[in-house]
């Protein structure tokens, strides 16, 4: 039955029965209109029996204990009375009522069968107009302020009204909300409830409307004043009942899609601004976001739906401000930014993070999560598969299993390997890094000199390794991943024969009686995520293996088992 009209709502007979004093409404429903929440209400019924009050002598319900003025023309002439069913059949002395009383008695009663209350009890500010009140007179004006929560508040406002006589001149309803001493129209036209009733009852015109505008207060507090535009006595015969004030503030609310990803990869965080259920206009809200530090904005993506609004991202600080309208009968908009980050890691934006909101609801909290390769960077100066005797220390470098970046480096002047022989200095170092780009570098070295294996059977002046897994960032993410892998040898000798320097990979050399020797031996990891690179790898008749200068480089994803040192 709701329809827009002529600058305000009808609405369905009971839709608003339920507002009453409420909390402002909770985020996590974006696109979903919750009602607005009432700040202030009045339905005539504060001390009223059966007599009949005239306006600037009633006093509404505590707490607030409003009170009530008008301009004389809408205190005289059969106005500004506060009727029910029951009053008397005689109209109250002064007020020029004559043969017009029982139809003011009728409206109060046909407004209470619309509220689905006691048609007999319900009072109604009425007016039957029995001479010419002028246009744009007030009607009814709060005197006292109307205290509100906070400021920076969208108000709105609904009524009951009703009018009879409507073959003739209608009442043309304009609420105003009081900003100080600065009256601002709520709706774009007058409500006229001969045009667009709800429904008639007994020959009485009855709705609910809802301005289809809104102000957005900067203040603490706030006054309504009803002004009719109608100037002729002839018709004009009306009344009004549950006059509210209500906070119609929209609900921003905020999250990312998707919300787990590959680092580097792009995700669109959108910020959805919902009206409240009476959906009428809010123009001039806007808000700042402030990003977590590691998050990388898209300066050129802001973008938003909402009228004729704006939205910059600035990457240089991590913020996204965003200002505009929604308009009237609009249900939701929507402002949207993409960003990134180069680092891993669960990024948590909560309301705390708005600053400078303008006419909203801050929202709840929303996350995202950007999944990083794993490092797996390590050296060995020496491993053996099996303890013996009389070794030293061997020099050990690890940066693995973490996406984070790191370096870790060790050396010795020497190390005995008892009856396998002995080494000079080792040197190893491991390290993953994050460029500024955000490509992802796992590299590890391996430097031994002086080495004498077997009674002189192998020698070698320095026996060197590198190993590196690259992988770059694109605009969809992680990027191939670049193995690249290199032994160094100087004048390595085997049972007194040369080895070349430029040993191709893998390369074995028998050692008769004794076991075999590879030279150069490079592995795949983890399915071609990395390669491990060895100067040389001795096996032993006897099962013992010694392998000397070894190097790994990997970027593993989370799922794969981090390697043992």
């Amino acid at each position: 039955m709701a329809a827009g009209l002529l600058g305000v709502t009808v609405l369905a007979a009971g839709s608003l029965a339920g507002i009453g004093p409420a909390e402002a409404n909770a985020p996590g429903h974006p696109g979903t209109p919750s009602a607005p929440a009432a700040v202030f209400t009045e339905d005539f019924e504060s001390g009223q029996g059966a007599a009949v009050t005239s306006l600037p002598d009633y006093t509404g319900a505590a707490p607030s204990a409003e009170t009530y003025t008008a301009d004389p023309a809408w205190l005289t002439s059969c106005n500004g009375l506060l009727v029910s069913e029951q009053a008397p059949d005689t109209p109250p002395a002064g007020f020029s009522c004559a043969g017009y009383w029982a139809p003011n008695k009728q409206m109060a009663a046909a407004l209470g069968t619309w509220a689905g209350g006691d048609a007999s009890t319900n009072h109604a500010l009425t007016a039957y107009t029995a001479g010419n009140p002028g246009a744009g007179r007030t009607e009814l004006q709060t005197v006292r302020p109307i205290p509100l929560s906070a400021d920076h508040r969208f108000l709105t406002f609904s009524v009951d009204a009703a009018a009879q006589n409507c073959f003739t001149n209608h009442p043309l309803l304009d609420f105003y909300l009081l900003d100080g001493d600065t009256a601002r129209a709520a709706s774009s036209s007058p409500i006229d409830p001969c045009q667009h009733p709800g429904q008639v009852i007994g020959g009485t015109s009855v709705g609910t409307y809802a301005s289809d505008g809104s102000v957005l207060f900067t203040g603490d507090s706030a006054g309504i004043r009803l002004v009719n535009e109608q100037a002729s006595g002839n018709g004009n015969d009306g009344a009004i009942d549950n006059v509210r004030l209500l906070d119609a503030t929209p609900q921003l609310d905020q999250g990312f899609a998707p919300a787990e990803l590959p680092v580097g990869a792009p995700t669109t965080l959108t910020f959805t601004i919902t009206n409240t259920s009476e959906l009428a206009a809010k123009d001039g809200w806007s808000f700042t976001a402030r990003l977590p530090a590691g998050l990388r904005l898209d300066g050129g993506s802001a973008a938003t739906s909402c009228g004729s609004g704006t939205a910059t991202a600035d990457a240089a600080d991590g913020s996204v401000t965003v200002h505009g309208d929604l308009a009237a009968g609009q249900q939701d908009c929507t402002a949207t930014v993409r960003l990134t980050s180069v680092n891993g890691g669960t990024y948590q934006v909560c309301g705390s993070a708005i600053s400078d909101p303008v006419g909203l609801d801050l929202p709840g909290c929303t996350s995202v999560t950007f999944t990083a390769p794993v490092f797996d960077a390590r050296s060995h100066g020496v491993r053996l598969s099996a303890p013996l005797l009389g070794v030293g220390p061997l020099p050990v470098s690890a940066h693995s299993c973490t996406p984070l970046p790191g370096y870790d480096s060790h050396s010795v002047l020497s190390a005995g390997l008892g009856t396998v022989g002995g080494l000079g200095a080792l040197a190893t170092d491991a390290s993953g890094t994050v460029g500024d780009d955000g490509t992802r570098t796992a590299a590890a070295h391996a430097r031994i000199t002086g080495v004498n294996l077997l009674g002189g059977l192998i020698t070698a002046d320095l026996l060197g390794t590198s190993a590196q897994a690259r992988q770059p960032l694109t605009g969809t993410g992680p990027g191939a991943i670049t193995l690249t892998g290199a032994t160094a040898v100087t004048n390595l000798r085997v049972a007194g024969v040369a080895v070349s320097a430029d040993a191709a990979p893998n390369t074995t050399i028998a050692l008769p009686l004794v076991g075999s020797l590879v030279v150069n031996q490079q592995t795949p990891v983890a399915g071609g995520k990395g390669v491990t690179v060895t100067a040389l790898s001795l096996t032993l008749l006897t099962g013992v293996r010694v392998t000397i200068a070894q190097s790994t480089a990997a970027l593993l994803t989370a799922s794969d088992a981090c390697p043992a040192s």
